[in-house]
């Protein structure tokens, strides 16, 4: 058996536990046990991931030594990766077929030989056929997307942002990409327009039934032109009119605008701002990274082979978009690129934004920009759904302006009933305080009862897909700290987490850490709080730096159970 048993771990718990592990065969015995109990397609993933980075920072292999009978598919993949002599690789696929005469392996390695040969002009040419001319023996039934209008040598300019609005008024998220756009779109100007050229622009598209109001304050939040589309039957977001008339803006003919499409692109990630993004990007033949927390501009230098068109060359892109997000393990952050191929140019560059990623901007009243009315006649076809009723919801729980937040993670897995107690009677022992929970209740299966059923629910959450909040304390119990989790709540003035693993990574950025079970800690607090006693420094006794500068930990309970202390948020 492995160190680690993967099926007592959710993917959350297992990412930060891999990256201490440096033997590969562990890992692959950790694989072989996934693989045998859950299975779980993500977790495998993320094995394979490790186990392919560790075998990257390892020697190189000698081609002239290589035994591929003595290597696994996914180890002789890598060990070819930088096999840059067709012949060393001719005689690799020899003592291929001679020894266990894999297809699948045989199939790499012909594709590397290919790869260190070059594609010539025929091949070039032929890869850049549409698959419906490339492989006209397959079922294409995406042959007729007329729709699709892949550019060759496009011109591309400005960062254009759709503003969403609701009941008529910009939502926040859509002032906070304006205010990102204005950011970087100034430094991009000072890095990559010279003097004699036009500086590139901050665009607005405002969509929705009387805009003209919404464009001018997107001038003001930093926008230098504003195109908006009237119409009242477009009062509500409604996908396929929404879909074509950005696309339709983005490829219009303006006075002011003088190229093929957008640069770049921002979309909310909202629902609506989700769906309208994805249908955008497909309807200008692009690609999209989606919800994003952090964008710059800069160059890149890029050695895959699908991007260069050669194995082993390099190529450096310039103004290239980078769009960070959290990865499926939700302990790092993976960065997004947008490249052109050999054969086909990928414009708009996109992203979708998470709201509160960014400052909300002050807006400026003196801003001066150009407004713009596109005009367009609705083909009645895209207006063939509609919404006949609908139901307007409450304000929602707003966690922002309270001067405690007591939060709970799924460390109130083993009692969730009792667990949201606990958290409730917390909450109502300060005078100014809410309680919130992570992403990791609001998608688990836990079972509430009645009466505190209404407190999981996702207006609740936050994080990244949540609410974003700055408290005077911030109580997190049995919450491990995740990335998406923690930038919802990392500016708090003291953070107190309570857990039953010590190196929970929440330690690292909290003020005080409670290595114990939230069931037998936060009572003790509640007592606390109600007798007008609560210390924490003292409550820490003789504290030892927890991992973060400044952060302190206490021991709740030196017989605290394991039950009920880790999280996945």
């Amino acid at each position: 058996m492995p160190e680690i048993d993967p099926s007592d771990h959710d993917i959350a718990e297992l990412g930060p536990k891999l990256t201490e592990i440096e033997d590969v065969e562990e890992l692959e015995a950790i694989l072989d046990a996934e693989r045998e109990g859950e299975d779980r397609s993500n977790v495998v993933t993320l094995i394979e991931d490790r186990i392919e980075k560790l075998e990257d920072e390892g020697d190189d292999a000698d081609a002239g030594e290589l035994d591929p009978t003595e290597l696994s598919t996914a180890e002789l993949g890598n060990a070819i990766r930088d096999i840059e002599d067709a012949a060393e690789l001719e005689a690799v696929l020899e003592a291929e077929e001679a020894g266990e005469d894999r297809s699948s392996a045989k199939s790499l390695i012909e594709k590397r030989i290919d790869s260190v040969r070059g594609s010539g002009e025929d091949e070039d040419d032929e890869a850049a056929l549409p698959p419906e001319e490339k492989h006209p023996e397959l079922d294409h039934p995406t042959a007729d997307k007329k729709h699709v209008r892949s550019l060759d040598d496009g011109v591309y300019e400005d960062m254009w942002v759709y503003c969403e609005t609701q009941q008529g008024q910009l939502i926040d998220v859509s002032k906070e990409m304006l205010g990102k756009g204005r950011e970087l779109m100034d430094g991009y100007n000072d890095e990559y327009v010279d003097a004699e050229e036009d500086e590139e622009k901050v665009v607005a598209v405002v969509i929705g039934d009387d805009m003209q109001e919404q464009a001018e304050l997107a001038i003001e939040y930093g926008a230098d032109v504003a195109v908006h589309y009237d119409d009242e039957r477009l009062d509500r977001f409604r996908h396929k009119p929404y879909t074509e008339l950005f696309a339709e803006m983005a490829r219009a003919e303006y006075d002011w605008k003088g190229y093929d499409e957008p640069r770049y692109v921002l979309f909310p990630a909202t629902n609506n701002g989700r769906d309208l993004s994805a249908l955008v990007q497909a309807e200008l033949d692009s690609g999209l990274a989606s919800d994003c927390s952090g964008l710059y501009i800069d160059d890149t230098i890029i050695s895959n082979p699908a991007k260069v068109g050669r194995g082993g060359d390099k190529k450096e892109f310039q103004r290239v978009l980078h769009m960070k997000r959290p990865d499926f393990s939700g302990f790092e952050y993976s960065t997004i690129l947008c490249l052109d191929n050999p054969g086909r140019e990928f414009h708009p560059q996109g992203a979708s934004v998470i709201p509160g990623s960014f400052e909300l901007p002050d807006p400026d009243p003196q801003r001066e920009g150009e407004i713009v009315r596109h005009e367009s006649d609705l083909d009645e076809d895209w207006l063939r759904a509609s919404v006949t009723d609908y139901d307007q919801l409450e304000g929602g729980v707003d966690l922002t302006g309270n001067e405690v937040v007591v939060a709970l993670g799924r460390g109130i897995g083993d009692d969730p009933t009792r667990g949201m107690e606990l958290g409730l009677e917390l909450t109502e022992a300060f005078e100014d305080a809410d309680m919130g929970i992570t992403r990791g209740i609001v998608t688990s299966s836990y079972q509430f009862e009645g009466h505190v059923e209404q407190y999981a629910k996702e207006e609740r959450q936050i994080g990244e897909t949540g609410q974003v909040i700055e408290p005077d304390l911030y109580i997190a119990a049995g919450i491990s700290g995740a990335i998406q989790h923690k930038v919802g709540m990392d500016e708090s003035d003291t953070i107190v987490s309570i857990n039953t693993d010590a190196d929970a990574d929440i330690r690292d950025f909290s003020d005080y850490f409670i290595e114990g079970d939230l069931f037998e800690v936060l009572p003790t607090l509640i007592d606390a709080v109600e007798s007008g006693e609560l210390d924490a420094a003292a409550l820490a006794g003789d504290a030892e730096p927890a991992g973060a500068e400044g952060s302190e930990s206490m021991e709740a309970d030196e017989a605290a159970s394991p039950a009920g202390g880790e999280d996945d948020d």
